[in-house]
């Protein structure tokens, strides 16, 4: 039986703090420039609800603020992360590649499932040239729930995957796994919790581990 490996994007693949602070200073930049932010960018906030969907995030860091607004802050938030992106102000984090090409060498498929949005998503995977890789990737905008276990369901049944394993460095990555009966690797990476990290079968602290890894999840 093969394996399958979805991935999360923000703070697994794509170091996603690389581009998070000046995206998200440009935003609010535009928001004190039209009169409707007073104070310093709450980028420590944005950290802490990392991973969760952009509505979630706009609701905790604009509370006082309309729909309306809320909605164009996000509208031009992904321009700006989108642009950072094609601009090369992005990373991926170490030995994506170098994991990816072991992967499919050894006949697994990889999947990206990432609560961010698809044009956000489509920047990265086109800018490093995943699809190289990638069999493909789905975005929390594709579902109604806006959970990622949903997601993930979406994906098994989509390609009747019968044996997988998530690799995130979120709680959601991790509830994911679980709710579909897969095993969960942690990431102990930029945005990871340890109280978080916790929960999954088992913790890396490099990407390269999975190559050690994935004889182990083939037994």
């Amino acid at each position: 039986m093969s394996q399958s490996l979805i991935f999360d994007m923000d703070g697994t693949l794509f170091q996603t703090d690389k581009i998070l602070e000046l995206s998200l200073d440009d935003t609010f930049e535009q928001l004190r420039s039209l009169n409707k932010w007073h104070t310093v960018t709450p980028i420590d906030k944005y950290r802490e609800i990392m991973g969760v969907p952009l509505p979630k995030v706009w609701e905790t860091l604009l509370p006082e603020h309309s729909d309306e607004v809320r909605e164009q802050t996000d509208a031009y938030f992904l321009e700006r992360l989108v642009e950072n992106i094609r601009i090369g102000k992005g990373a991926l984090y170490p030995n994506v590649r170098e994991v990816f090409s072991y992967l499919k060498e050894n006949d697994c498929s990889i999947y990206i499932a990432s609560n961010g949005l698809i044009e956000y998503l489509n920047a990265i995977v086109n800018y490093y040239d995943l699809d190289n890789w990638i069999t493909e990737t789905f975005s929390v905008q594709q579902i109604q729930t806006l959970y990622k276990a949903d997601l993930v369901k979406t994906i098994i049944r989509k390609y009747n995957i019968k044996k997988a394993a998530i690799v995130g460095d979120r709680l959601s990555d991790i509830n994911a796994a679980r709710d579909n009966g897969l095993v969960s690797i942690g990431c102990n990476f930029d945005f990871a919790r340890k109280d978080e990290l916790s929960h999954a079968d088992m913790v890396i602290d490099d990407l390269i581990e999975l190559k050690t890894i994935l004889p182990r999840l083939n037994k």
